[in-house]
Parts: structure tokens; C-alpha cells; sequence
């Protein structure tokens, strides 16, 4: 088989030592337009894991490598005049250009053609000479831009600017994040040790520092001059250096985000960062390009037919790629967004950046460094008010104090539909199953949405706060959970606008009834869907009819008991017609602008809010995402929405996202929405509750101790669980939570075979 790589990097060179280990009679070539020694990055990164697939895959060339790394288990976080140093994290560094003489000497020993100083051509040159020909020619494939159309690749150039410097100056003893603020703005940098003499060190920083600085317009001499001074006693008197010669003028670049939708073409195929790339702040990039230098190579080796080889490369490679640049997005984004966590104490900074990508959770972090977390720990309680000479507990165990509402922990029971009313009535189902999630340990339990009036349900089997027997319904569930365990209970209340008048859940979600609908209202005279009925818009007289029924719902409310009331303003219910473009097409002083669109959504909650008892916390949910991309509601916006909801005295934004419009395409994922609660309370500094597929403690803890939110929501996790708390607190080895007196002899045992479980695992 006669194969070029095009480009000399470590993506093609591995490749070319993967084939030749499979075929030792392949005719391979590698083409670089670079002399051997040329190199214009500084030190990468490998993880543990990737060293071990190195090994399996060519010991030979992987002892050179282990023999040259810079070993590493520390991560040292310096700022506002402190360093913080956190252990575990095992991450070991080597030279580019020790990684390329390691592999050029190996790929020469196996018989590789290496050819440098050759000017790359146009690919399909070589795709009529070669019967295979792999792209790995970096960021600026030329491959790709020859194909484009065929590669489809989706470029997004990240919004920070950042420099790749090298240094003198020692940093063995950690990884190191270095925050540094200056009279133009925060500057900070990745530094890295990766030889006994030199250590990486990459300078980045927002774009409005960037251009107060005038770094565009500086030489490169001239800007390490200024990153000198900024980060001058970090460098213990060294200088910075580039090996970026080539480049006239700045150095600095904005890092672009590769996918290519398709990654071959006839046959040419993609590797390395030609076809995807990930993000330096989670040093993936080299790892990707060798891994999927192996990948390719063993497809090879398993068939002779190309196509295949190239459909199950992709297949198998783009998960991880999807995996890792997701991991990245999140890396990145939260530098892109570093003046959101400024404000944050260093103790929960430093854990912000540590577990920013989401692939270190609370207890991956406790198994790295035990002493750590729990100092950490120690300090979140503290804030929380709970004394620190007590055991340390998670996070998610520290007591909340919302307006003169005494939580005992930040754990949540989520609205959750039940559809069991009867005309409006909650029904013993409701007594049991509120009750039962209230004796489960969560502080704080939400019904599901209350309508305030018969034709402001969602289905007839939704309940309400509009009759006298209604009240004394709820009631009756509110004394029994105040009467028998220590959570505290919030109602609530909505109007269903334009998606009403349907059937229930588990017949057909959102389909209107088979006979007897009634008529309905919402801000716009548009239908929930093309099988729903259209609303209509709703008059003066209508809303001052609404109105009035949510207040009489909240007063209603106060006079049962709750301990707290929300308004439902997401999810495309009436309040959020009116909030979201997509459904307030308004012309009069209720539409337009988002000043105009929140007119009714604050003339509702203010009236409300007046009958509700002062010492009493209301909280709002919102929808911060419309997911119609910027025709919708976007999370810039909902940061605004939700500032004005607490400029009316609200305590605490519920942040939910999306079920707006039919024509939403939300983006799914574990903790999906908590970027916008996190968003919401560190730029407003506003109470926040994170939602949406959050089911494990790791999840909940990491959320709070982060600053991402102040209490975390779960909904199906206590669906499947009412004792989903207590079962949590068990796991996570918590012995301070309150069981209810007649189950305490359950509680002994779960905590006995937890602590047998948990001495098993160690001996194995």
C-alpha cells in the first residue's frame, strides 16, 4: 500500500509508525514543509490513560516518550494574592520538539520516507499518486479548504486572544492558572513545565483588554515586554520567549473550534486537527491526533476496503471527539465568561476552574485530594452559617435562609405533573405523594403548576386555587407536612395561555381534548401548534381578569399555609407568551421591546406579591433559553428578565429553559440548563435554583460549591425515588440527616450495608 501524510506533526508522524508496525511493507511518506527541527509550539500534554494506548500501541517509541516527560500532580491556582494548590491531578508534559524528534527517529527506524522542506501541494495531487492519502495538516488544512464542500467543517473562532510563550522560569512543582488583574482589564496564563529548563506559558485575556492594550498593533517583542510586567512576580526575574519567528507582527490568534461534518473523500481522510480540534485549557489536542492516529490505523489493518475503513473510523473516533470538545466548549467558555466569577470567593473560584469542563465532579475531586475538598467543604458551610467545629458535609447539606424562609438543605422536589385532580381538587394521591417526598429528606417541595382558574388548566386533571374546596384540599396536604417532617412546601401557580384545554400527559402530550374544549387566551392570537386551537389575544379586560385571579390564587395560598409561592412564567404558559417573542406578536404597549413584553409578567407578580405575606419568599420560573437561536428569548436576555423580577421583590429565579415553541432545538445533556442559572446569579447577583437532568449528588454538589446555583431542583430522580435525600446522603457517606422517627431502624441498616459496601470496594 502506497500512503502520504501530508503535514509532519504528531498526528501524521504517529500514523505513519502505526501503519508501518501493521504493514512493514507499506510504502509510507510524510511530507512537511518545516525543517525537522522546526517547532512553533512549545510543550503538550498527555494523560496517563494516553500513555498507556502509546505503550499498546509502539512500547518502543512510548518509553522515549515516558523517559522525557515532566511529571506533575499539582494544580496551583494564583489569585487575588493567593495560591491555591489542590493535588491528584496527574498530568504529565514533554516538548513538541522532543515529541517530534522521538517520533521522527522511530518513524525513520520503521522505514518511513520523511521528506521535509517540501512545499504541500493541493491534495488531490496526491490522491493519483497514492492509494491513500491522510490529511493531517493542521488548523489551516489546506486538504480541507481543497474539499470544503465535501468536508463540510464548522469552524468557531473562540472570543478570547492568547499568546504561546515559553519560559525559564520553574513551575515543576504544578500546573499552574495565574489570574493577575491590571488597569486594563484581567490577564491570566497556563503555565507548565515540560524539561528540567523550560515550562510553557500561554497569555490569554478578553478581547476588551486585549485592544486596551494595543496588543494588536505591538510586535511580538513588545507584547512579552508588556506580559513581562504584568506577570513579573510569577517569573522570578525570567523572561518570556516566543519561537513564533516566522510570524511578522502579533503572534496572538483566537483558537478555532474544527468539526468537519464528514472527515474522508474518495480516498483522502482527515486526522488530528484537520478534521477536529479541542481546546488548549483542557490539553486534549495531541491526545486526540494520537489516538486517532492508532484508530485509523488499526481500521486499516482490520479491512482492505476503504469505505469501511473510513466509516468505522469516523464512527469511533467522533464520539470522543464529540466528548472531548463538549468537555472543551465548557473549559472555554467559562475563561470566555471569567469576569462572571471575579467576584467569587478564591475558595469557590479555585473549584470553579477545577471543575469547569464537567469532567472532574465533587467526588472525583475527593478522591484526588480528600484534604482538599474538605477544607473546601469547611468553608462552604461556614458561609451557610453552620459551625465549623461540626463534621464536614457536602455542600448540598448546608442550610439556606431565603426572605424568612430556614431551609435545611439546598436539596429541591421539582413541579412535577401528576394529573390526578378532579375539577380542580387535589385528591389523596396528592396528600401521598407530597407527603411522601417531604418525609424524603429534600428541603424544599414544589407542587406541580396550580392553575387559577377552571379554563386555566393544562388538562381538567390539573389542580387549582380558584374554589373553597380547593383550599381546603391543599390544606390539608400543607399540615401534614408542616405537622410531620421539616420541609417547607411551595405552591406553584400558573395559567396555561395557549397550550390548555389538552389531554393528559401519558395519553398525549399537548393534544387538545377529544370534546368539551374550552376556549383559549394567551398574548398572541397563535396556536400552540398546527393541531392546537388558536387563542385569543388577550384584551385589557381579559388581563385585568387574569390578573386578579392570580392574585386571588396567591391569597388563597397564604391563607392555606404555603411556605412559599412561585409564578410560572416559562414553558409557554400564559405569563410566558407574553415574556417570549416567539408567542408576543403584540402591537400595543404589551409587545415589542422586552420592556414592553414584561409589562404584564410584573403587573401580575406585583399584584401577587402585595397579598403575599412579607416574611414569605416568592421565586419565579423562567424559561432562559428559547432555543430559536436569537429570534427567541436567548440567555443574555434572560439575565435581564431575571433582573427585573428581583427589582420587584422577587427572592429566587427558578431557571428552566425552552418549551416556548415547537420549533425549539434545544441542546441536551447532563445539567444542561445550569449554564443559565449560573449565568443569571453570578452577572445579576440573583438567587438561583439550577433544573434539568440533575440526578446525582456529584451533580448537586458540584453545581453549589461552583457558585452555579444556590439550591438545585431534581424531578424525576424524586419521581423514581421520593427518598431520593436520604438514599444520597447514605451514598456519599453523610450520618447527620434527620430520618423520620419510625423509619430509623431502615436508616441503621441502609447505613450499615453502605459503610460494608464501601469496605468491600476497598479491598478489591
Amino acid at each position: 500500500m502506497k500512503i502520504a501524510c501530508l503535514g509532519g506533526g504528531p498526528a501524521g508522524l504517529y500514523f505513519a509508525i502505526s501503519m508501518k508496525l501493521r504493514q512493514k511493507d507499506a510504502e509510507i511518506v510524510v511530507y512537511e514543509r518545516n525543517r525537522p527541527d522546526d517547532t512553533f509550539g512549545w510543550g503538550v500534554v498527555l494523560s496517563d490513560e494516553t500513555l498507556a494506548n502509546l505503550e499498546r500501541n509502539d512500547p518502543v517509541s512510548a518509553v522515549h516518550i515516558r523517559d522525557s516527560f515532566a511529571y506533575w500532580d499539582d494544580v496551583a491556582v494564583h489569585f487575588k494574592n493567593e495560591r491555591m494548590v489542590s493535588s491528584g491531578h496527574g498530568f504529565c508534559g514533554i516538548g513538541r520538539k522532543k515529541l517530534l524528534e522521538i517520533l521522527q527517529g522511530r518513524a525513520r527506524e520503521l522505514g518511513v520516507d520523511l521528506r521535509f522542506e517540501v512545499e504541500i501541494g493541493s491534495a488531490s495531487a496526491y490522491m493519483d499518486e497514492y492509494d491513500l492519502v491522510v490529511a493531517a495538516d493542521g488548523l489551516n488544512s489546506k486538504a480541507r479548504l481543497e474539499f470544503s464542500e465535501i468536508f463540510k467543517p464548522d469552524i468557531d473562532e473562540r472570543l478570547c486572544p492568547f499568546v504561546w510563550l515559553g519560559t525559564h522560569q520553574k513551575f515543576d512543582d504544578a500546573f499552574s492558572f495565574i489570574f493577575e488583574e491590571t488597569d486594563k482589564g484581567w490577564v491570566w496564563a497556563h503555565a507548565y513545565q515540560f524539561d528540567e529548563r523550560t515550562a510553557t506559558f500561554i497569555v490569554e485575556c478578553s478581547q476588551g483588554t486585549f485592544d486596551a492594550f494595543g496588543f494588536g498593533e505591538l510586535s511580538q517583542q513588545e507584547s512579552i515586554a508588556v506580559c513581562e510586567k504584568i506577570f513579573a512576580r510569577h517569573l522570578g526575574g525570567h523572561s518570556l520567549m516566543t519561537n513564533a519567528h516566522h510570524i511578522r507582527g502579533s503572534a496572538w490568534i483566537r483558537f478555532p473550534r474544527i468539526l468537519c461534518e464528514k472527515w474522508h473523500h474518495e480516498n483522502l481522510v482527515l486526522l488530528g486537527d484537520a478534521a477536529a480540534t479541542a481546546h488548549f485549557s483542557i490539553g486534549s489536542g495531541t491526545k486526540l491526533a494520537l489516538e486517532s492516529a492508532i484508530a485509523l490505523a488499526g481500521k486499516i489493518e482490520a479491512s482492505a476496503d476503504l469505505p469501511t475503513v473510513f466509516s468505522d473510523y469516523e464512527a469511533e473516533r467522533r464520539l470522543e471527539v464529540l466528548r472531548l470538545q463538549s468537555a472543551a466548549r465548557n473549559s472555554v467558555e467559562w475563561f470566555e465568561d471569567l469576569d462572571r466569577y471575579l467576584k467569587l470567593d478564591p475558595v469557590q473560584f479555585n473549584y470553579s476552574l477545577l471543575t469547569r469542563s464537567q469532567r472532574i465532579s465533587h467526588e472525583n475531586l475527593r478522591e484526588r485530594d480528600a484534604d482538599w475538598l474538605r477544607s473546601a467543604e469547611t468553608w462552604f458551610q461556614e458561609q451557610a452559617g453552620t459551625r465549623s467545629d461540626g463534621p464536614p458535609r457536602a455542600p448540598m447539606f448546608a442550610p439556606f435562609e431565603l426572605r424568612g424562609m430556614s431551609l435545611k438543605n439546598r436539596v429541591v422536589v421539582s413541579p412535577m405533573a401528576q394529573y390526578k385532580a378532579v375539577d380542580g381538587c387535589p385528591t389523596d394521591w396528592h396528600l401521598v405523594h407530597y407527603g411522601e417526598r417531604a418525609k424524603g429528606g429534600a428541603a424544599l417541595i414544589y407542587t406541580e403548576m396550580t392553575c387559577v382558574s377552571g379554563t386555566g388548566r393544562i388538562t381538567p386533571a390539573c389542580p387549582g386555587l380558584y374554589k373553597p374546596e380547593h383550599e381546603a384540599a391543599w390544606t390539608r396536604i400543607v399540615n401534614f407536612v408542616h405537622a410531620e417532617t421539616d420541609a417547607k412546601i411551595c405552591c406553584q401557580i400558573g395559567h396555561s395561555g395557549r397550550k390548555g384545554s389538552t389531554r393528559i400527559g401519558w395519553e398525549d402530550m399537548d393534544a387538545p381534548l377529544n370534546s368539551d374544549n374550552w376556549p383559549l387566551i394567551s398574548a398572541s392570537a397563535i396556536p400552540w401548534s398546527n393541531g392546537n386551537a388558536v387563542p385569543r389575544a388577550m384584551s385589557r379586560e381579559d388581563m385585568d381578569e387574569v390578573r386578579d385571579q392570580f392574585l386571588s390564587a396567591a391569597a388563597m395560598a397564604a391563607r392555606v399555609g404555603f411556605d412559599m409561592i412561585e409564578l410560572h412564567a416559562a414553558h409557554g404558559y400564559l405569563i410566558s407568551s407574553f415574556i417570549s417573542p416567539v408567542s408576543n406578536h403584540r402591537q400595543d404597549e404589551y409587545g415589542g421591546s422586552l420592556e414592553n413584553r414584561m409589562r404584564y409578567p410584573l403587573e401580575v407578580f406585583g399584584a401577587m406579591r402585595d397579598v403575599w405575606p412579607k416574611a414569605k419568599p416568592m421565586s419565579v420560573r423562567i424559561s432562559a433559553n428559547d432555543w430559536v437561536g436569537d429570534d427567541g428569548i436567548t440567555p443574555e436576555e434572560a439575565v435581564a428578565i431575571a433582573q427585573m423580577f428581583a427589582d420587584a421583590d422577587a427572592d429566587l429565579i427558578d431557571v428552566s429553559a425552552g418549551q416556548t415553541s415547537t420549533e425549539a432545538q434545544p441542546v441536551y445533556g447532563r445539567m444542561f440548563q445550569t449554564p443559565f442559572a449560573d449565568r443569571i446569579r453570578n452577572e445579576a447577583n440573583v438567587k438561583t435554583m439550577a433544573v434539568g437532568n440533575i440526578y446525582e449528588a456529584d451533580h448537586v454538589n458540584s453545581i453549589l460549591m461552583a457558585g452555579r446555583a444556590d439550591l438545585v431542583a431534581l424531578g424525576r430522580p424524586h419521581l423514581a425515588d421520593p427518598y431520593w435525600t436520604l438514599h444520597s446522603g447514605t451514598a456519599i457517606r453523610d450520618r447527620e440527616q434527620q430520618w423520620p422517627l419510625p423509619y430509623l431502624a431502615g436508616r441503621d441498616q441502609a447505613w450499615r450495608l453502605a459503610d460494608r459496601n464501601e469496605e468491600m470496594a476497598a479491598k478489591v
